[in-house]
């Protein structure tokens, strides 16, 4: 019998991978145990090469670095769902205009604080500012939550007014509410995919894994998350 699958995942899965880890062990298929942390610690973590991991889930281009330095399997990588950055504000509090760009700039310059992540859609943002012209101007208010800590944890508590972060990673959090998904001029989605790491000795199982995790028997299980199929 093929031993537990051992996974680990940026925050941003971490829902919709165990909800499909919990559907595959229903049809039979291998136990699976995956940690989800920051996404960037994730990466290290794997890149060191210190743990034993079956599989990782990261960003594509977070998973494509890992395929060039020999960290995953060759031909292994697998794109599995989309995730769309939304804003969030404080339950109670005014919901800004976030139907164009150029209200979302508005709103981010009103806003006393704003909250992103150290994942890709916190690198995006900043991007973003950068090309407003307002980087400078929004720094002293801007507020990165740590690594494996949701921002709308940060909207809900009060100490961001006015919060960025994927869907998938907002829709679970109390005390807020999701305003909507930026709009589509400046939408910052990211691709989420998965690699065997190179070396599994799990390496047959863990492929079986991620061929279910892309097909179509997962989609609704990824939209229930506030992900899309890739």
């Amino acid at each position: 019998m093929t031993a537990s699958l051992q996974g680990i995942s940026s925050m941003a899965t971490r829902q919709v991978l165990a909800d499909l880890s919990a559907a595959w062990q229903a049809r039979g298929g291998a136990a699976v145990a995956i940690e989800s942390v920051g996404g960037v610690d994730a990466a290290k973590r794997v890149q060191a090469g210190d743990e034993s991991f079956d599989l990782v889930f990261l960003a594509s281009d977070a998973i494509e670095k890992l395929l060039a330095a020999g960290r995953v399997a060759a031909g292994s990588k697998v794109d599995l769902m989309l995730s769309s950055t939304a804003v969030a504000v404080r339950v109670g509090t005014a919901h800004p205009d976030i139907d164009s760009e150029d209200a979302v700039r508005a709103a981010v310059l009103a806003a006393p604080t704003i909250g992103y992540s150290t994942g890709p859609s916190g690198v995006a943002l900043q991007k973003l500012f950068e090309r407003w012209g307002i980087a400078a101007d929004v720094k002293a208010r801007t507020v990165q939550a740590p690594p494996g800590v949701p921002v709308g944890s940060l909207v809900a508590q009060g100490q961001v007014a006015l919060g960025f972060q994927q869907l998938s990673e907002l829709i679970h959090v109390e005390g807020i509410d999701i305003v909507g998904p930026l709009p589509e001029a400046i939408a910052i989605d990211t691709v989420f995919s998965a690699a065997v790491v190179a070396g599994s000795p799990n390496a047959d199982a863990a492929a079986q894994l991620l061929a279910f995790m892309a097909s179509p028997d997962a989609a609704e299980a990824k939209r229930r998350q506030g992900m899309r199929p890739a």
